[in-house]
């Protein structure tokens, strides 16, 4: 089951990187690719970066530099065009890009061509035939400590945020300030519900819910009604493991979790948003030493 697992999850993986290469100037929206490879859009992006090594972002932005890298070689077309052609919308936006991958501007590179940087997954541009394979990455993912957990539904105050997670504590100020002279924060768990990745969704856009569990008999009254919600954590089965450090640092336990152990564990995850269980306060603990439980749902 757990080779049939991993072997399946490469092949519906394959299909993407391949559809990449194929439609290199589409609009390549992470609801597409999650369909074509038939994961959930909740997963995928994790998925994802754990097999390949990289984010969807990143890869499409490498295999286009690829491309235009071999276009210079290739034709006598102005820097401008190939730019243009690769998805930049300046002559110095493409050229800030194309150093940085490669260590030299696009006119140095074709007078003196360099080989392309290496891609942990061995991927890159090609432009006549279809792909047949990928080095799928396991930096230990596979033998992560994680255990198998029945959760029950988990009753949470929560104050939604939209915009860039590294704002969302003022979402958390607003619920803490709400339930703390009620008493209602001692023993209660702290819970971050992310709907989105930041590798994958602009910053204005990621949305997050700041939850602390509360009681069947818990309503917001007042003022505060207009901005505390109240909602349900749905239980089950869920795949747990701890991530210690900072919070910026959470996207790596992820794709690890979801992209390399979820496959060799010969689970699947439930279509469900994962989150986040915070064990520590990060207003007094050093941000090395911050707990955090991440809560993949899986299927039964």
């Amino acid at each position: 089951m757990k080779a049939d697992t991993r072997q399946d999850y490469r092949e519906r993986i394959l299909r993407v990187l391949d559809f990449i290469q194929q439609n290199l100037d589409a609009q390549l929206s992470l609801d597409t690719l999650a369909s074509l490879a038939c994961f959930s859009p909740y997963h995928f992006h994790r998925i994802f970066r754990g097999m390949v090594g990289e984010s969807i972002r990143s890869h499409v932005r490498r295999i286009r530099l690829e491309r235009a890298a071999r276009r210079l070689l290739d034709t006598d077309d102005r820097v401008i065009a190939v730019a243009l052609a690769a998805g930049f919308e300046s002559h110095a936006a493409f050229t800030r890009a194309f150093r940085s991958f490669v260590g030299c501007s696009p006119s140095q590179f074709r007078r003196r061509p360099t080989s392309m940087p290496a891609a942990l997954s061995g991927i890159h541009f090609r432009a006549d035939s279809s792909l047949e394979s990928f080095h799928a990455i396991d930096s230990g993912g596979s033998s992560m400590d994680v255990k198998i957990e029945q959760m029950e539904p988990q009753r949470v105050a929560y104050v939604h945020h939209v915009g860039p997670y590294r704002e969302c504590g003022k979402a958390w100020e607003k619920v803490c300030l709400h339930l703390g002279p009620q008493g209602l924060l001692a023993g209660a768990t702290f819970i971050g519900l992310s709907y989105d990745d930041p590798e994958v969704t602009q910053p204005e856009q990621l949305r997050y819910d700041a939850c602390v569990t509360v009681d069947d008999d818990y309503q917001p009254d007042g003022d505060a009604a207009s901005e505390i919600k109240v909602q349900t954590v749905p239980g089950g089965t869920y795949a747990v493991t701890t991530h210690q450090g900072p919070y910026d640092h959470l996207s790596d336990t992820y794709a690890r979790l979801c992209g390399q152990w979820l496959p060799a564990s010969g689970r699947r995850a439930r279509e469900q948003p994962c989150f986040e269980v915070y064990l520590n306060d990060p207003e007094g603990t050093e941000p090395d030493e911050l707990l955090t439980d991440i809560y993949l749902p899986l299927e039964d």
